[in-house]
């Protein structure tokens, strides 16, 4: 079987020497082509997707860019350096302003603030209620996941294996926790989760972490996935995408490896299973949703990882992160087509369209529908009903 993949900078020995690597590869090594994707066929919807609003950003490709909200208003950025306010109601703009430089990595709201990073390694912090910068600091490597913030800290990774804790109030350093990277990754770094309890990282190489807040030190490191295989590309084992977690467990998939809820205290699996995947997971109600390699999407019971169901009429067509909204499972595709799954046996239920570019940050979830966010820099929000 052949998987593509999209590869990131470090040397990779046996195959470019010195230099780096950038682009979709094959396990061969060879540079290819995704696979085709399914072709849409007619729904017969039991539930719509209305469009409430929408606004632009400005594009975000290459990177990743994901909507986020404080409970009264809508923040996104692109990577042309924009960042915006909107009324989460009625997609109004409370302000704009532009960083003045391009983007890598955004939106982390949090603290009364707007957090974005950039390819340089910096991270900037804007107030949430002028749009008014705050602050700024240099860290190292490229940011390419959102800086996220509570309780008083932020928190950011650049691509080089540092993950930083900063001080919310200035951008001051806390601490800095390195790990030796392996030789190759994927372009596609998993996100932070930052908790009361303590800053939950996953890693290349399959390792999940949970980071103590006063210092760094690793609490408890467990294996998401063991990297196995006669090449390098073959053990790419990497925690990608979003975590989740509630209040017993935190949740991780990773490529070529395996998707599981472990304890939050201390790292034990509770449970298990050989997955491989580059968008992480989501959480709603008792289910831990994904969507595999090749975007079959699946539903996972949250406290023993039974696999009631799995939908593969998406076949390959490069889903968002599935996300939980009301009594559905939602999730975007490569067209920016929004997809409604019915979380307890993944029937197709229901679908709209954005601008047909994709959409491959995080869906954010409302009361009672999402908003997402486009390559081209569209931002919808709709209603379900």
């Amino acid at each position: 079987m052949k998987y593509w993949i999209l590869l990131a900078g470090l040397a990779a020995a046996g195959l470019t020497g010195c230099s780096t690597v950038s682009g979709w590869f094959d396990l061969s090594g060879a540079k290819a082509t995704v696979a085709k994707p399914v072709a849409l066929v007619p729904l017969k919807e039991t539930a719509s997707l209305t469009r409430m609003w929408q606004a632009n950003v400005g594009k975000g490709s290459p990177y990743v860019f994901s909507p986020v909200t404080d409970g009264q208003a809508v923040y996104a950025a692109g990577m042309e350096g924009h960042i915006v306010k909107l009324d989460l109601a009625s997609g109004r703009e409370m302000w704009r302003v532009d960083a003045g430089r391009p983007l890598s990595a955004g939106v982390g709201v949090g603290d009364g603030l707007v957090l974005v990073g950039t390819a340089k390694g910096e991270v900037l912090a804007y107030r949430a209620e002028n749009g008014q910068l705050a602050w700024s600091a240099k860290l190292s490597g490229e940011i390419l996941v959102p800086p996220v913030a509570a309780n008083g800290a932020v928190a950011a990774r650049g691509n080089d294996g540092n993950v930083w804790l900063l001080d919310a109030q200035d951008g001051k350093r806390r601490w800095v926790y390195n790990r030796v990277m392996p030789s190759l990754t994927l372009r596609v770094p998993g996100d932070l989760l930052l908790t009361e309890r303590a800053l939950f990282v996953g890693y290349p190489g399959g390792i999940l972490a949970a980071l103590a807040l006063n210092n760094g030190a690793p609490l408890w490191e467990t294996s998401v996935a063991i990297a196995k295989g006669a090449n390098e590309l073959e053990r790419i084992a990497d925690v990608a995408g979003p975590l989740a977690a509630d209040g017993q467990a935190v949740c991780a998939a990773a490529y070529q490896g395996r998707i599981g809820c472990f304890d939050l205290a201390n790292g034990n699996p509770i449970w298990v299973r050989n997955f491989s995947g580059l968008s992480g997971v989501g959480i709603g109600g008792r289910y831990l949703y994904a969507a595999d390699e090749h975007a079959t999407v699946q539903g996972y019971d949250l406290t023993g990882g039974a696999n009631p169901w799995k939908q593969d009429a998406l076949r390959d067509r490069r889903l968002s992160t599935p996300l939980a909204v009301a009594k559905y499972v939602a999730v975007a595709d490569y067209q920016g087509d929004i997809h409604l799954l019915d979380e307890e046996n993944g029937a197709l239920v229901g679908r709209a369209a954005s601008d047909g570019s994709a959409v491959v940050g995080q869906m954010l979830a409302l009361k009672s529908g999402l908003i997402v966010q486009t390559t081209n820099g569209g931002v919808y929000a709709f209603k379900i009903q």
